[in-house]
């Protein structure tokens, strides 16, 4: 009797860790495949986007902010078909709390990063504007095919106005944030190839994705929106990342906070936007009373810094971005403080 309740907790522990390793490996590959794969759908949107004859600046703001976020939108559209809806919004806000903090303050650990003028009198309302239109959304812990339509509206109002600023030359110096990298000597053909299969393997590895994160969220009791605000969320700013560091080396910092801005905008509107039309679902109330004022709290803390004492030089230096990175890290260790305690403050 015994033996037998022994070899019977040996296997459960058993199954029990290789469903957890293997969600794991599932969680890994499906962050490599995804950001690959968004990378080479920008690639082959941007290389059709020059075959048109359409500007530069136009690709950065459209075709290189929607592809920078195209991570996210998968894997927000994957979580609420999959019933795990709390992954999809903690995904959008995850991601802008780690845009900010994380990555726009290791690029300015790294190198102190220039504000053009421009960009804090027309980008930034912009930003702050869908920030206050998301949270209304999230007010009523619901979001609905009315939300959607109302934050995609908005996002399209959005790159409409920028589009028609820079085209009429209102923001002549934010001009050239954005590059598309070395796709002009992509053929049609290719790039369409490159289109086809970056979203098939998108669609894929964001299926792998959110199986693993929701299987690790059920086996350590964890909540699917915290799981999306950490593991989900830093995974799917990788391409943000990638970006930022690109511009270091590249000696144009600047560029970096330009991808963030456009891509906190995509995160607000699309990520979370997109999801409702497929059918509406309830917000975890921690998200709207934990997660959110964090988010605002850091947008406005990027607006703040990157205001000088010399109008002409506004810069994000290393001390704001070590501010920056060390909000980021108070902020994950108070996540990881409650799901290791099981006691929160907002419950």
């Amino acid at each position: 009797m015994l033996i037998s309740a022994f070899s019977d907790s040996l296997s459960f522990n058993f199954a029990g860790d290789f469903n957890l390793l293997l969600s794991i490996a599932a969680i890994v590959i499906g962050l490599a495949i995804l950001v690959w794969s968004a990378d080479r759908f920008v690639d082959g949107a941007a290389a059709i986007a020059q075959h048109l004859g359409v500007s530069n600046l136009i690709i950065g703001i459209t075709v290189v902010g929607f592809g920078t976020s195209a991570p996210e939108i998968a894997v927000s559209v994957i979580a609420v078909l999959e019933g795990v809806p709390g992954i999809a919004v903690g995904n959008a806000i995850g991601s802008n709390i780690a845009n900010i903090g994380l990555i726009l303050g290791i690029t300015a650990l790294l190198a102190p990063i220039s504000v053009p003028s421009s960009l804090i009198r027309s980008e930034y309302p912009l930003l702050f504007g869908a920030t206050v239109v998301f949270a209304w959304c999230l007010y009523d812990l619901q979001l609905d095919r009315f939300d959607g339509f109302l934050l995609l509206g908005l996002l399209i109002g959005i790159m409409s106005y920028m589009i028609y600023s820079h085209r009429s030359g209102k923001n002549e110096e934010a001009a050239d944030e954005n590059e598309v990298g070395d796709d002009q000597s992509m053929s049609t053909k290719m790039a369409w190839f490159w289109i086809l299969l970056g979203l098939l393997l998108l669609i894929f590895s964001s299926r792998i994705l959110v199986w693993g994160a929701s299987n690790i969220a059920v086996s350590l009791g964890v909540s699917d929106l915290v799981i999306g605000l950490t593991i989900v969320a830093l995974g799917t700013s990788l391409p943000e990342l990638a970006a930022s560091i690109a511009s270091l080396k590249k000696s144009n910092a600047d560029m970096a906070i330009g991808n963030i801005i456009g891509s906190n905008l995509f995160n607000s509107l699309a990520v979370v936007g997109i999801p409702p039309l497929i059918h509406g679902f309830n917000v975890d109330s921690a998200a709207l009373h934990r997660d959110l004022p964090v988010m605002v709290f850091l947008t406005l803390l990027m607006f703040a810094m990157s205001f000088s004492k010399n109008q002409q030089l506004n810069q994000i230096g290393r001390v704001k971005g070590a501010v920056l990175l060390g909000s980021f890290v108070a902020y994950q260790c108070y996540l990881y403080f409650e799901v290791m305690s099981g006691e929160s403050l907002f419950s």
